[in-house]
């Protein structure tokens, strides 16, 4: 009697079950809003946290204590850049030297892009074997860039003092260059032809994590080739696109980029009372920059993937409405036999709560699936509190959306419930 009149939650979920049973095409019809606002919670979820893990990784492989100076705004921008920022004057060698006497500095070194000539055509590079890309990142430096420990040697040497000064044909190139021109060999004293000059490899780098798949493109950050300051400023003459990389001393970060900027601002000739002309991040400020991005991006995608949770929500109180009408004998039999409003009201809940909790558990399957096909072209990972959330949302639905027509079922009356054909 104890099952009919006062069931426990354990044998309402069984009732409830039975009833999706009964029902089977209704009922899966009408949690295909639920699987599909689950399943985007998990694809969402998965990509987002995957590309700021991705980031992150990519940022603090040039070091926690790395300053990055730049005369643009460093991060993602959104838009043209303003006026003043395309007018500021670039920052110099002179500037790495002055940043790198600093007593909270371990090292400063300047990095210039010659990728591209002053026109904007892409520098070609061309190997022995006669393979030629436009896709490589060139870089010019100074010795003192080996000090940084952003790349790791796995053969050959640095450049030396001498042969920066007297602007040899001489550079390092990263792991993808060395596969892409030289496989199956060493590329130590092999040649390249940069920008129509003739450069002996005297250096290879350690594969670096690629991030968004690599692709041997701007993307890959093994991709790149570094050569002397004056070897680069002769393939790109009057080149100013520089920027400044110093590492701070350990535990002096902070006060490290207070000089750096108190130094910068005298150098460059900065009001008092006015914003800086350049621009000054460490790894930390430019992950935090992303963060906010994407935690902006994924609340907005969580707004529209609640949609489907919604509708599914709509399907779980029709076909509950439905129920209760199909079922309006039942009800009267088990109030005539001494069952309380809210033994009713918890059978109905329960039905809708596994109704869309069952529609969660297949959004979670199937979520987690397409995330391991995503994973396999682009960063992403499931985090831990994803499949609970997606869970708990969908009983929510349920909950929520199956309030009404329980309270529905629990007011009615026995005596007109019996009557009922």
């Amino acid at each position: 009697m104890k099952a009919v009149v006062g069931s426990t939650f354990f044998e309402n979920v069984k009732m409830a079950y039975a009833t999706l049973l009964a029902n089977k095409l209704r009922s899966v019809l009408t949690i295909v809003g639920v699987v599909i606002g689950v399943i985007t919670v998990m694809l969402i979820s998965s990509i987002i946290s995957g590309i700021n893990v991705g980031v992150q990784k990519q940022i603090e492989s040039f070091g926690t204590n790395s300053i990055f100076l730049h005369k643009y705004e460093i991060g993602i921008q959104f838009g043209r850049r303003s006026r003043e920022e395309r007018m500021r004057k670039p920052l110099t060698v002179e500037d790495a030297e002055a940043i790198k006497k600093l007593p909270t500095i371990e090292t400063s070194v300047p990095i210039l892009d010659v990728s591209s000539n002053r026109w904007g055509s892409k520098i070609l590079i061309t190997g022995k074997n006669g393979k030629t890309s436009s896709a490589i990142n060139l870089q010019g430096t100074t010795p003192d860039f080996e000090k940084a420990k952003t790349e790791i040697l796995v053969s050959g040497r640095w450049f030396t003092q001498t042969e920066s000064d007297f602007k040899k044909d001489v550079a390092l190139i990263g792991a993808t260059v060395a596969e892409d021109y030289f496989p199956n060999e060493s590329p130590l004293g092999e040649k390249l032809e940069i920008g129509g000059r003739e450069f002996t490899i005297i250096g290879v780098f350690q594969k670096r994590e690629q991030f968004f798949g690599g692709g041997g493109g701007n993307n890959d950050q093994s991709n790149i080739i570094y050569m002397p300051m004056g070897s680069g400023l002769r393939i790109k003459p009057n080149s100013d696109d520089l920027q400044i990389l110093a590492v701070a001393k350990p535990g002096k970060l902070d006060e490290g980029k207070d000089q750096i900027q108190d130094l910068l601002r005298v150098r460059r000739q900065v009001p008092y009372g006015e914003p800086n002309n350049f621009s000054i991040a460490t790894a930390a400020s430019i992950i935090e920059q992303f963060d906010d991005i994407t935690r902006g991006v994924a609340i907005a995608m969580f707004v529209i993937s609640s949609v489907g949770l919604m509708i599914g929500g709509i399907g779980v109180m029709n076909i509950m409405l439905v129920s209760v009408t199909e079922r309006t004998r039942e009800i009267g039999i088990r109030k005539a036999i001494g069952a309380k409003r809210s033994d009713i009201l918890l059978q109905f809940l329960t039905e809708a709560a596994t109704l869309t909790g069952f529609g969660g558990l297949m959004g979670l399957l199937i979520g987690w699936l397409l995330t391991l096909i995503v994973a396999m072209v682009f960063p992403s990972y499931v985090p831990w509190w994803a499949p609970p959330l997606g869970f708990f949302a969908s009983v929510l639905i349920g909950v929520v959306f199956g309030l009404w027509p329980a309270w529905k079922a629990a007011r009615l009356d026995p005596i007109e419930s019996l009557r009922y054909e």
